[in-house]
């Protein structure tokens, strides 16, 4: 698909954005978790990485039950990280880099803290008492319907109080809100033009699909494709707690919003299938977010047939008005260097850097963090100490940024509130800054290569037939034409090649009868 106005982009449709997991970014107080402060003191590499924007995970005052996504109040920030003149500092040192700035949206639902919540479990009888969903118990009693909570058991917890249950997604200390009372999306779009008006470039939409419940709330039909292992949440199909159509009014809104105040960026979090996830770009009479996001690179299996088949068809998926996104990582999927191994993380950089649309990379991938063992009794992450033991923990990704070799890699002063990656002495900013074959290093010149490229910006994709293990195709654009060749095995590929090679993920030693064993290669192409 070519973009149809290709010359009038906005800045995210050639752009990168950087995700900074704030608890484990910079630690500038002493108490061993990140901060707004620290994020300030390393923006320099974030700036020296060629991207164009930021997105922070949540920073609002919070009970931290589930680190951050348990909002107390959406208008502040919590203490831990700072204040809001440590935010309005942030963000003026990063627009004065020239980067955006975009904040973590948690619509679907708040802190039992908030005091939304508190005034609406008081009584059956308050105001707020509808801000949220509560329902009588079954008939026989018990939770109101079958549905299961992310985190696993049921989705419902018991108000002795009140004598009725209310909703909750995820945690029972984050209680879902009922968008469709109309009093909430007020609130909620008051709380977007709130940050808007500070300067904000835009907001990630946290599990933006499941905003809006099937009026009655039945029950789910049960998965008859579950096998112990998974997690409890995927015995039942999410049929009516998701995706339901009158979400898309509410999406439309935040845009509008976004829209009226120029360039903003709205990026939807949504796991679907195709079909589905592209409806979430909206229509050009009625638009809603600009990028459903797309996690098609950490969902799938790592072979070039496999992956082909993904980019062919998420790209015959989109509608004429709807632009790409790529992320092969973030704080809530396992590294990518820990799913297929160094070298080959080298080459997902490559295919992510280079693909049609807006790539997203996720701190620490730039170094190459692999694996990290994180002991039983440090484990922190919620949904891994509730459903234990089949390997769904995310703290594995949230270990701090390790800066240099010296104590507590830079990070902090003191113990961080999670373990370093074994390797930190060696795999960190300053060791890998200095050595030209690092991971480092190669992100800064594939983004550096991306940023002068007409092609690997704004240009359209043509997939090539190659041999197997092999990833190919072309970006044209502005009478450019850059081949992408990726070898996803271990071994040497025969594949004749020409052109200037403007990068490879290995060294200079190219060789133009094929690529060399986990190698990628960028060309430049005549026309």
């Amino acid at each position: 698909m070519t973009d149809p106005h290709p010359d009038l982009a906005p800045w995210w449709r050639g752009g990168v954005i950087y995700q900074i997991y704030p608890r484990s970014f910079q630690d500038s107080d002493g108490d061993g978790i990140g901060d707004l402060a620290g994020i300030a003191q390393r923006l320099d590499h974030v700036a020296a990485l060629g991207v164009d924007a930021i997105w922070l995970s949540p920073i609002f005052p919070s009970p931290m039950a589930d680190f951050g996504y348990d909002i107390a109040d959406y208008r502040g920030i919590e203490p831990v990280f700072g204040d809001m003149a440590a935010f309005d500092a942030l963000l003026a040192a990063i627009h004065a880099r020239g980067l955006k700035l975009l904040l973590d949206f948690v619509p679907n639902h708040s802190s039992t803290a908030h005091p939304w919540f508190q005034a609406s479990r008081s009584s059956r009888d308050d105001p707020k008492r509808d801000w949220y969903i509560w329902r009588d118990p079954a008939p026989g009693g018990g939770p109101p319907n079958n549905w299961i909570s992310d985190m696993g058991g049921p989705a419902w917890e018991y108000d002795p109080a009140t004598g009725q249950y209310y909703l909750h997604t995820f945690l029972k200390e984050q209680a879902d809100l009922n968008w469709r009372n109309p009093a909430v999306r007020t609130a909620m779009l008051d709380v977007m033009r709130f940050w808007f008006d500070r300067g904000v470039d835009g907001f990630r939409i946290d599990v933006l699909w499941h905003i809006i419940k099937a009026e009655g709330l039945p029950d789910n039909p049960v998965n008859p494709d579950w096998r112990p292992g998974r997690t409890e949440r995927d015995r039942l199909i999410q049929l009516y707690s998701t995706d339901q159509p009158e979400a898309h009014a509410i999406a439309a809104a935040m845009r509008a919003l976004a829209d009226g105040y120029g360039e903003r960026l709205l990026v939807g979090e949504i796991f679907l299938p195709n079909d589905r996830h592209a409806r979430w770009y909206g229509t050009p009479e009625r638009p809603e977010v600009h990028l459903p996001f797309n996690f098609q690179l950490i969902e799938n299996d790592w072979t070039a047939a496999g992956l082909r088949g993904v980019i062919a068809a998420y790209e015959a998926s989109l509608p004429a008005y709807g632009w790409p996104n790529w992320v092969i990582g973030s704080h809530d999927a396992p590294r990518i260097a820990a799913r297929i191994g160094e070298r080959q993380a080298r080459v997902a950089a490559m295919l992510l850097l280079t693909l049609r649309g807006t790539p997203t990379l996720y701190q620490g991938d730039e170094l190459g963090i692999g694996r990290v063992a994180i002991p039983p009794d440090r484990i922190r992450d919620p949904q891994d100490l509730r459903q234990p033991g089949i390997g769904i923990g995310r703290d594995r990704s949230r270990t701090p940024m390790a800066w240099d070799a010296g104590p507590f890699a830079g990070f902090s002063t003191v113990e961080p509130w999670l373990p370093l990656h074994d390797d930190w002495p060696t795999r960190n900013v300053a060791a890998e800054a200095d050595d030209p074959g690092s991971m480092l290093i190669l992100y800064r010149r594939l983004l550096a290569l991306r940023r002068a490229s007409p092609a690997l910006t704004l240009g359209a994709i043509a997939l090539l037939e190659a041999p197997d293990g092999v990833l190919a195709y072309d970006r044209v654009h502005a009478g450019e034409r850059v081949r992408v060749l990726l070898n996803l095995t271990g071994g040497a590929v025969a594949l004749p090649w020409t052109g200037d090679v403007l990068c490879s993920t290995l060294d200079d030693a190219t060789d133009p009868a094929g690529l060399r064993a986990d190698e990628g290669l960028i060309l430049h192409l005549p026309l």
